[in-house]
């Protein structure tokens, strides 16, 4: 499945949704504005501990892959979920995706957002990567890209052989290099694109509305019903 939704999520992109490479520095203005104004997150540190995390990342997935079909939707949201929580900075892009209107939840609502949105992606990839049929997963290198930060890129090798660019900003947390965004195709923004799909939510109803949204969306792609990991 994932050379359908890796072409799909491409195409979809171009026709209106895409984050270019263009817009970056505007981009970079409202993510540090939402991060308090402070880039330093990106702190200029050595590159191979963040490309080890993707690297590690990659080979979780892989492993999942190739044991999609006996996990099961469930059973590779069970065995990514964890995996997904240590690669990535799931309360900085939660709070990006959510918007400006952030800083008025309240840290519980703020909790209950972080939460759902990390069930989200954990069912994200559950769905993407469920099963394995010769693709490749490579990091291929990394570069300071200003003004976002330190970028690890990389390939996903589709089984027919089509190169797709996925690459991730990476930030500092905690002492350790976790994901920030996955720019697919090289320039859609990830946390953009679930922005826009929260701000229509948001628009549409309330905040219970869009943390009901995310946990039946988790739920449709895995099967799972919701609940706190």
């Amino acid at each position: 499945m994932i050379n359908g939704i890796l072409t799909k999520a491409c195409a979809s992109a171009s026709r209106g949704a895409a984050w270019r490479f263009r817009h970056k520095v505007a981009a970079a203005v409202v993510l540090l504005a939402l991060a308090g104004g402070s880039a330093s997150g990106f702190a200029a540190e050595p590159a191979g501990s963040a490309g080890a995390t993707i690297e590690n990342l990659y080979a979780s997935l892989l492993a999942t892959m190739r044991n999609g079909s006996v996990l099961g939707a469930s059973g590779r949201y069970a065995q990514l979920a964890p995996v997904i929580r240590q690669s990535f900075d799931l309360p900085y892009m939660a709070r990006l995706a959510f918007g400006f209107g952030w800083s008025r939840l309240t840290p519980m609502q703020q909790q209950q957002v972080t939460e759902s949105y990390g069930r989200y992606m954990s069912a994200v990839y559950a769905e993407r990567f469920d099963s394995y049929h010769g693709q490749r997963l490579n990091v291929t290198g990394a570069r300071q890209d200003a003004p976002l930060g330190l970028i690890v890129t990389s390939k996903i090798i589709k089984s027919d052989g089509d190169p797709v660019e996925v690459d991730y900003l990476m930030r500092q947390n905690g002492g350790r290099w976790a994901i920030g965004d996955i720019y697919l195709d090289g320039t859609i923004s990830e946390v953009a694109t679930h922005r826009s799909e929260f701000a229509a939510i948001l628009k549409r109803q309330d905040f219970d509305g869009l943390i009901a949204a995310l946990d039946r969306k988790a739920e449709m792609l895995t099967g799972t019903a919701a609940r706190a990991d």
